[in-house]
């Protein structure tokens, strides 16, 4: 276990919030590990998944893209970035205004490998 440094931390917000606000899902799945696992309360609205997780690239590509054809305004903004152990969490604003929080954890290669997103509202 490693405290993540502040320069990876403020590098991967910057590219994450840039690549959802290019809506190309590629450029989004390219910061995850193949098998990386996601936890959303909007997975179980929109996916109706009742666990609200899903495993793999492939799963979450397909949540991702109904997420995003039903918003083709999403656009994010950066409020902070916070460092821990292996973790980093991001707190931004979306196109409505709310504010969310998403935590993500990092495997050795630098990818995220788990990420759990929370929302305001």
């Amino acid at each position: 276990m490693a405290v993540i440094e502040r320069q990876f931390a403020e590098r991967f917000a910057h590219e994450w919030i840039d690549a959802w606000n290019s809506h190309d899902l590629d450029r989004i799945l390219a910061h995850y590990s193949d098998d990386f696992e996601f936890s959303s309360p909007r997975i179980v609205q929109l996916m109706s998944e009742p666990s609200g997780t899903l495993t793999g690239k492939h799963a979450i590509r397909r949540y991702w893209a109904k997420a995003l054809s039903q918003a083709p305004e999403l656009r994010f903004e950066l409020h902070t970035v916070l460092c821990g152990i292996d973790s980093v969490v991001l707190y931004y604003k979306n196109s409505r205004a709310r504010m969310a929080a998403e935590r993500f954890e990092f495997n050795q290669e630098g990818l995220v490998s788990r990420s759990a997103a929370h929302y305001d509202g």
